[in-house]
């Protein structure tokens, strides 16, 4: 699945220069060693935990869809999983009370430790990154959180050993939280580097960690289709047929809990309370109409079940070769890899494969073989013997493979099979058959940024998993880029041709490119029309999908087409007004002459039952240098009224959001404008607020001059405003201004929204600027001294520390893992509680330090927490704190201490209240 290393394992450095990436190079010295141990950091310090499993997550909840495998793994093979999640989502929604920041990271993380714990999940690790809020950016994502994330995952995988990794999606498809794509990269990364003892070396030479290779890794998921029911398993078909998803049955009963895992993991789901999730519909009682959770291997150092086997389809086929040994199957602890040449391969000429086993530490395989496997046509040469393996020895095999001429573009497998005196395996990669130049529409910035990725860390099997797709203004006109790769060994020349379909035509049918080196890429662009304005929008008709022709002028080349889309995008002008609208939250005679935007289309949530429950028309217009909308929406069900003070996080009740990028280029929110109005709160009128954008906050403080105004009646409301363009982040661009209108809609009193309907719609769509709609201002033109670059945007960087967590605490004292992914205290900087008493409201704490240090209490029992203080100890010695009390004690007190060194690293202890 990924290409041949290159010699050397020196770490890369991103783009962005926030963190280092390590190439898989660096992995293959230890690719086919037993699994490596951490040690201590000292003697004397309590070995960590040793999990089996560890997901990585951006947000509590993220495992949440996870939990009917991992609590089937723990009940039938007593499977130890962990949780990272590097956030504790204190940017998300609170609908259960007025907790924000870190009071609200403090409630998420209980839920989560709640929910996990009914699948059997003890050990949740805060990364303590800070959550800022709903982007689909993965480079914003990677520039908030900064570049010691990856660090920190390194550092828990070397300390907890986890055999199997799993993630999220890394890919930024459409809707894909940023967040998301970055957990998912980071673990990805991580699955490397921690077995690269020359990555993040401080954490073996300073802390007495060692490397250690995980044995599997998997994001969640899988793209392809499935039935319902046991067999939903064995029906899986890939969309990529050489990529190897695995699926658990969430149908199955769990003896000990007395129903189906799909219950469990539902039951664990509602505990997330603040996130609406309470009211989470039973899933169905017909265990038939159940499905699996799947998951997508991207990388094995083991043998795994063959896929379409029946052992690809048990329950166990994710753990098998790491955690269990199936019948037949070589004994655990065996190494075996396949690696080729080149990702790239093309028809009729070869490239080499190299095949590796290595025995277990203390069994032998005996007399060893491989076989591999390849597309029929393709031609194998080379020989699969790999001679007695003794324990811990390690054979190879070369072979030399061919695909044939007339090979079909699109992704292959070339697999192998091993046959030993013990037993069997099996593994394999992905390779790309490829035209000798191929092209393709120019992706987004951020899908150019993820391809990029995959590259630097060496793992191309996971390119290509985004459709391209380009906005297009309907009856607008945008230059669109052909990249042409020439991945042969020799110059190329010939053209590009574009296929399109009716309604859309271009500047020129045809344009050469001419000696193109080997490996080099140039861009071919072309002016792209839409002729008929009549065309539904993409939000409404589909992607309009059209041909792309690289054809070559040199002997031998091949031929190549891919098949990318055009995204029509709603389009307007926005007329100058005459005079100044009145915001009065009424359209008044001439004031608005544009023509009403339709804004009823739903783009995520429950589909309107009817006009009545929930649609909406708007209207927009500019004098001088204002905006000025009025917008108009039926809606039966008034949602919850929140106070003025909890004008915020807009989406928990009905409201309205206009999204603004002035010059119509923003590859992510931090460059745009977002208000959003509550039409009716507590107190009776209506509030504002900016969300997710380039200044968040109160809308008086973030939009000075900004007027609202709202009119509400029995099953309707209508929202004016009025935006002076001197608060965006730049300059209106006239001829390129993104806009968009959306409206949230909540029929509950429980702060939970519903509906999402609106003018340009996606899922997702409030956080992908390119995917707004365009609209021109005739007329306009901005002063010239305001600037057209937006200023550095100012996102939330409040997060919670994990020393402020009992929670964190209480866990770290349990399986010595330090607090937040960060080191352990040194020795001379270390501090522990050594005893507590209780007296009359009151608990004595007795501190002993190394040396200077912060010390943060907390007495707790079964019901909590009763007392916390933070203390500064100024240097070695003992230390008495008395600790007061917000109440009487309960069963079974205890001070947990979090110990923060001037150095940085922390300690934790545990001591009874006596």
């Amino acid at each position: 699945m990924r290409s041949q290393p290159v010699s050397g394992s020196t770490p890369l450095t991103r783009s962005t220069g926030a963190r280092r990436l390590v190439t898989f190079a660096g992995a293959v010295a230890l690719a086919f060693l037993p699994a490596i141990v951490s040690l201590p950091a000292s003697a004397t310090e309590p070995a960590p935990i040793d999990l089996d499993v560890l997901f990585v997550g951006a947000h509590p909840d993220d495992e949440a869809g996870n939990l009917s495998t991992l609590g089937q793994w723990n009940e039938d093979h007593d499977v130890r999983t962990g949780v990272v999640t590097v956030t504790r989502g204190e940017g998300g929604g609170n609908a259960v009370g007025p907790e924000e920041g870190p009071a609200l990271g403090l409630l998420r993380e209980a839920e989560e430790r709640t929910a996990v714990g009914k699948a059997a999940v003890r050990e949740v690790f805060n990364l303590d990154d800070v959550d800022f809020y709903y982007t689909v950016s993965a480079p914003l994502t990677d520039q908030v959180w900064g570049g010691g994330t990856l660090e920190k995952v390194v550092r828990i995988i070397r300390r907890t050993r986890p055999e199997i990794l799993l993630t999220m999606d890394p890919a930024p498809t459409p809707g894909n939280h940023g967040n998301h794509q970055e957990a998912a990269r980071l673990a990805v990364e991580a699955f490397y580097a921690a077995a690269d003892p020359k990555a993040f070396p401080e954490q073996i030479s300073r802390e007495g960690l060692r490397a250690f290779a995980p044995a599997r890794l998997f994001t969640g998921g899988g793209r392809g289709t499935s039935q319902t029911g046991q067999d939903c398993a064995s029906t899986f078909r890939p969309a990529n047929p050489a990529q190897n998803v695995f699926g658990v049955w969430s149908g199955r009963a769990s003896p000990s809990r007395g129903t189906t895992w799909a219950a469990v993991e539902r039951a664990a789901q509602r505990a997330y309370a603040s996130q609406g999730w309470a009211g989470f519909p039973d899933v169905p009682a017909d265990p038939a109409r159940l499905g699996c959770d799947f998951f997508t291997q991207v990388d094995a150092r083991v043998p795994f079940p063959e896929p379409g086997g029946t052992a690809a389809a048990a329950p166990t086929a994710i753990l098998d070769g790491a955690l269990t040994r199936a019948s037949g199957a070589v004994p655990l602890g065996t190494r075996f890899d396949l690696r080729t040449s080149t990702f790239d391969v093309l028809p009729g000429v070869p490239f080499t494969v190299e095949v590796s086993a290595t025995a277990p530490p203390r069994e032998p395989l005996g007399r060893s073989s491989v076989t591999l496997r390849v597309p029929d046509g393709w031609t194998v040469t080379g020989t699969g013997g790999l001679g007695r393996l003794a324990a811990s020895r390690s054979g190879s095999a070369a072979f030399t493979v061919t695909p044939a001429k007339s090979a079909t573009a699109g992704r292959a497998r070339v697999a192998a099979t091993l046959t030993t005196e013990r037993g069997g395996g099996y593994t394999d990669r992905q390779v790309e058959l490829s035209p000798a130049v191929r092209g393709t529409q120019q992706p987004l910035p951020q899908v150019a940024q993820y391809e990029k990725w995959t590259t630097e860390v060496g793992v191309p099997q996971l390119r290509g998993v985004v459709t391209p797709v380009l906005t297009l203004p309907s009856a607008g006109s945008r230059q669109v880029g052909v990249v042409v790769t020439n991945v042969s060994d020799a110059a190329r020349s010939g053209a590009v041709g574009l296929d399109l379909p009716a309604g859309f035509t271009a500047d020129r049918a045809e344009a050469p490119y001419d000696d193109l080196a080997a490996g080099a890429t140039t861009t071919v662009p072309f002016t792209i029309t839409n002729t008929d304005p009549s065309l539904k929008t993409s939000n409404e008709g589909g992607d309009y999908t059209y041909t792309i022709t690289t054809t070559g002028t040199t002997t031998g080349t091949t031929t190549g087409t891919s098949r990318p889309a055009l995204e029509l995008v709603p389009a307007a002008s926005i007329p100058q007004a005459a005079s100044a609208p009145a915001v009065d939250g009424a359209e008044g005679d001439g004031e608005y002459a544009g023509t009403a935007l339709d804004i009823s289309r739903l783009w995520e949530g429950t589909a309107c039952s009817s006009a009545a429950d929930c649609s909406g028309t708007a209207k927009v217009t500019w004098h001088d240098d204002t905006l000025y909308l009025l917008v108009h929406v039926k809606d039966d069900v008034a949602g919850t009224r929140l106070a003025t003070a909890d004008c915020k996080r807009h989406w928990r009740t009905d409201s309205v959001e206009i999204t603004l990028d002035p010059r119509g280029t923003s590859e992510n929110t931090s460059t745009t404008f977002k208000a959003a109005v509550l039409p009716v709160t507590a107190e009776g009128p209506p509030c504002y607020l900016r969300d997710a954008d380039n200044r968040q906050g109160p809308g008086e403080e973030t939009a000075p001059g900004t007027r609202v105004a709202s009119k509400v009646s029995a099953g309707e409301y209508t929202v004016e405003l009025s935006i002076p363009m001197r608060v965006l982040p730049g300059a209106v661009d006239p001829a390129h201004l993104g806009l968009n209108i959306l409206v949230y809609d909540s029929d509950t009193q429980d702060k939970t929204g519903q509906t999402r309907i609106g003018w340009s719609t996606w899922g997702g769509v409030q956080g992908d600027p390119y995917r707004w709609a365009v609209a021109t201002l005739p007329g306009y033109q901005p002063p010239a001294d305001r600037p057209t670059t937006p200023p550095d945007p100012v996102i939330p960087d409040t997060a919670l520390s994990s020393l402020d967590s009992p929670q964190s605490l209480e866990q770290a004292a349990r399986v010595h893992v330090p607090l937040g992914g960060g080191p352990a205290a040194k020795p001379s900087e270390s501090g522990q509680a050594v005893s507590a008493s209780g007296a009359r409201g009151t608990v004595k704490v007795t501190l002993q330090a190394a040396g200077a240090g912060k010390a943060h209490l907390f007495v707790r029992d079964g019901d909590g927490t009763a007392g916390s203080r933070v203390v500064t100890v100024s240097g070695k010695g003992t230390t008495s704190v008395t600790v007061p009390l917000t109440r009487a004690l309960a069963a079974h007190p205890a001070v947990v201490a979090g110990w923060q060194a001037p150095g940085g690293g922390t300690t934790t202890s545990q001591v009874p209240v006596r």
